[in-house]
């Protein structure tokens, strides 16, 4: 994949996401489910794509915390199009299921490898809609965006036609990306375009010529030094407590070495509502549950540090802990937004008019089409 799709197909997916819409407007103080699945193509022709992947993951998430209510999310990984891949399957994996568990959706992404091959744009789709175990009810969103650039008809087996059908049967909408440099064949984007009409989702073409431009800001060292506090917040429980805190910090070290946008982004959800780890991390789960009682826990699955200390003290140490966490929190929400100001105005002055307004187009399908289903997302953080 040429440099000058780095740009391209990632950063249209964290505009796009919640463009979409299915089921009906409930009351706007109700938290909606989203469900999102993202199929990367990694065949050798799209060298890039993941690399912007994880830097934009965390700029998708953050855009999506935003949305008020605070929607519950789920994420899911398909990649597909690589050679080693089984061919019965189309050439198909599932790299992870649909959760709450953001790190363990950026350790696959970032242990995905380019090589291939077949590109089976109907079969990845279909996977995605039989596999997953959508959330149930008719309110929020469950969308599926599948990013590659070759015809999306070569798949012998299973027809677009087929799977946009299956989508609609289920309520989930199919997104495309189209990711081109200019040398695609005349019409080959309009199988694309009619999957996603087909199947009630949005389409996007991206054949301009620009390279992803990091934008490092005054505020990087302070919000890098906030990132050191916020984990000393994260206190594990449990038999996989530390093992948890651990990817965290991996996770954290492939985003930093991602780029300044990644750690800003990732830092962003870490501070938010939507990077649930109540399962693991005890001060997290008493922010999640009021009733939650440290002490209710086997003394065998606390760590050191609260092991041997009273009943009494261990309850004063979480709630000093969750007020720590809190006013970090606050902290790089304040910083984060100041950051996030400062790269508006750098993308002012240099971006282009064609690219100025293909984002300001994305962006008002997403206001629209969530606002069908309840969701609002504001303009700035």
């Amino acid at each position: 994949m040429n440099q000058p799709w780095r740009s391209s197909c990632l950063l249209s997916l964290a505009l796009v996401l919640g463009g979409s819409g299915i089921g009906r407007a409930a009351p706007a103080n109700e938290s909606k489910s989203i469900d999102v699945v993202l199929c990367l193509d990694v065949s050798s022709s799209m060298e890039g794509l993941i690399e912007v992947a994880k830097i934009r993951l965390w700029d998708l998430v953050n855009d999506l915390a935003r949305a008020r209510p605070t929607p519950k999310l789920r994420v899911a990984l398909y990649s597909y199009g690589h050679v080693s891949y089984s061919e019965k399957d189309g050439w198909v994996r599932k790299e992870i299921d649909l959760t709450h568990d953001l790190d363990a959706v950026y350790q696959r992404l970032n242990e995905l490898m380019i090589h291939g091959g077949q590109e089976y744009v109907a079969r990845v789709s279909h996977a995605a809609l039989t596999d997953q175990r959508w959330f149930e009810g008719s309110d929020g969103l469950r969308l599926i965006f599948v990013c590659g650039n070759e015809p999306a008809t070569q798949d012998p087996e299973v027809t677009l036609a087929e799977g946009a059908r299956l989508a609609r049967q289920k309520s989930v909408i199919i997104n495309t990306i189209y990711c081109n440099w200019g040398n695609a064949q005349p019409g080959e984007n309009e199988d694309w375009k009619k999957f996603a009409r087909d199947a009630g989702g949005q389409f996007a073409l991206i054949e301009y010529d620009r390279t992803l431009h990091q934008i490092k800001t005054p505020f990087d060292d302070e919000l890098s030094k906030l990132n050191d506090k916020l984990n000393s917040t994260f206190v594990p429980y449990g038999k996989r407590g530390v093992e948890r805190q651990m990817n965290q910090l991996i996770q954290d070290s492939n985003a930093k070495f991602a780029g300044v946008d990644a750690l800003a982004g990732r830092l962003g959800v870490k501070a938010g509502a939507l990077y649930q780890s109540g399962d693991w991390c005890i001060v997290s789960r008493a922010i999640d549950d009021p009733n939650f009682d440290v002490n209710r826990l086997r003394v065998d699955d606390l760590p050191d540090v609260l092991r041997n200390l009273k009943p009494a003290e261990r309850s004063e140490w979480v709630k000093k802990k969750v007020a720590e966490r809190k006013e970090i929190q606050k902290q790089i929400s304040e910083l984060t937004a100041k950051r996030g100001r400062h790269v508006e105005e750098v993308k002012k002055k240099n971006s282009s008019a064609a690219e100025k307004q293909f984002d300001a187009a994305l962006r008002r399908i997403i206001r629209e089409q969530c606002g069908k289903v309840g969701i609002e997302i504001p303009d700035k953080p």
